[in-house]
């Protein structure tokens, strides 16, 4: 009997599979034949749909189960905390921007940073922010605004500078103690925050640097820009938001706020009340698609972790390990931990819920490899961070992708911090004991 429920649980994962099939496959079948747009051709809320179907055609139940399991997915308190984030850093931007702030920031940021250092720059304080916040999504929906009108201004590439933005936000989010990822990873494998934010920190701070590095080779050649004069009091809203984020404050009182004062500003001068209520449904209706994609993300994730489908690659990954560990099980046991975060994440596309799904397993290959919590808490983190941070559908590329008016592969594609942290947490797997 066990043996038929594994057999069934690897056919759980086919949904997922078919959706990225679909999505990916589509876009890059239009970029091929020189479509514009490609990524857009078939909206990745439709595309998920026939993998929808599958996931409810493979389900062991009545019809009415299925529905309970999907809409228990939908209604996860991660899936429904990034739908709001969404609105509200919708919301934030579309009000700034109508109000003159975004306008107000641009030339701000021109005035005091030389163009040369504008890339590292915006990493930095993306970074910052999301230390502060606890949360990537907040960070990139107070951000984004700013950097792609900064991009545009100072002549950058956009896909360079919203790899900057989601670098940085993915650089906080994983060393923040107040991050949901951070919470879990502490709490699933026994350590403090403080002991897993000097590990992590270990990791974390070469990977930015060399990061800041390729960014400042990568800035355009300094050139004089035009700074048109702007009112000082249009930049008090992301001034504003900054200080609350860097003092810990809720990402959704940051962003509320945000929203309040930008249009309060704006109402100073010609901005009507009338036009503040309608920038703010207008900004609402600019996350139409990536608030409907989450959702439903979140319903055929469910239907994988209640079909089985990730204890089967967890079995499958201690079989690798117990393999490995013949050379030698420390280290076996470290890459069967990021391995394990990593395709997990692949499979529900949110770093929280990775790291709660995964824990005990962790915790488990931990102990018989004799790695300390706070080297596996690290692990869990940074490696669930990695794959959030390169996953073209994953919420965060997908709102950058909208902000900036990109695909997400653009965008994962310039991840340069994740994509250096995997060679760096590497090498302190191999060569580093905890």
């Amino acid at each position: 009997m066990d043996d038929n429920v594994n057999q069934f649980s690897k056919y759980t994962i086919l949904p997922l599979l078919l959706f990225v099939i679909i999505f990916l496959g589509s876009g890059i079948y239009f970029k091929a034949i020189g479509v514009d747009y490609a990524f857009y051709q078939v909206p990745a809320p439709i595309a998920i749909i026939p993998a929808i179907v599958l996931a409810f055609l493979l389900n062991r139940g009545p019809v009415s189960s299925g529905v309970e399991t999907f809409v228990r997915g939908i209604g996860h308190n991660n899936i429904i905390t990034m739908c709001l984030i969404y609105l509200l850093a919708g919301a934030f931007s579309s009000v700034a921007s109508a109000s003159g702030g975004v306008d107000a920031v641009v030339n701000a940021g021109l005035s005091l940073i030389p163009s040369a250092f504008l890339l590292p720059g915006i990493f930095i304080i993306s970074g910052v922010v999301a230390t502060a916040m606890g949360t990537s999504m907040g960070t990139i929906g107070a951000i984004a605004p700013i950097a792609y009108a900064v991009s545009v201004k100072a002549g950058i590439d956009v896909t360079v500078m919203a790899g900057a933005v989601l670098s940085g936000a993915m650089f906080g989010d994983n060393l923040s103690i107040i991050s949901d990822t951070t919470i879990a990873a502490t709490r699933s494998q026994g350590c403090n925050m403080r002991d897993k934010f000097k590990e992590n920190f270990n990791m974390s701070i070469v990977a930015a640097v060399i990061t800041m590095a390729v960014l400042i080779f990568l800035a355009p050649t300094p050139q004089a820009l035009e700074v048109k004069n702007y009112d000082s009091l249009l930049v008090i809203p992301y001034f504003f938001i900054l200080v609350l984020a860097i003092l810990g404050v809720n990402v959704f009182v940051v962003l509320f706020s945000g929203i309040l004062l930008a249009g309060g500003i704006g109402m100073l001068g010609d901005y009507t009340f009338l036009a503040f209520t309608k920038d703010i449904y207008k900004g609402f209706s600019s996350m139409q698609e990536i608030f409907l994609l989450s959702l439903l993300i979140g319903g055929l994730s469910e239907f994988i972790k209640v079909g089985g489908g990730l204890e089967v690659i967890s079995r499958a990954i201690q079989k690798i390990t117990k393999n490995v560990g013949k050379w030698n099980q420390y280290i076996a046991d470290q890459l069967g931990i990021s391995l394990l975060v990593s395709l997990t994440n692949l499979c529900v596309a949110n770093n929280t819920v990775s790291i709660i799904v995964v824990g005990p397993i962790a915790k488990k290959l931990a102990i018989a490899g004799e790695i300390s919590g706070k080297r596996s808490a690290s692990l869990l983190d940074i490696f669930s961070c990695i794959t959030q941070g390169l996953l073209p559908y994953g919420a965060q590329a997908l709102l950058l992708g909208a902000s900036f008016k990109l695909t997400p592969v653009d965008v994962v594609t310039n991840s340069y911090y994740c994509l250096i942290l995997i060679f760096v947490s590497l090498l302190f797997v191999f060569f580093r004991k905890s």
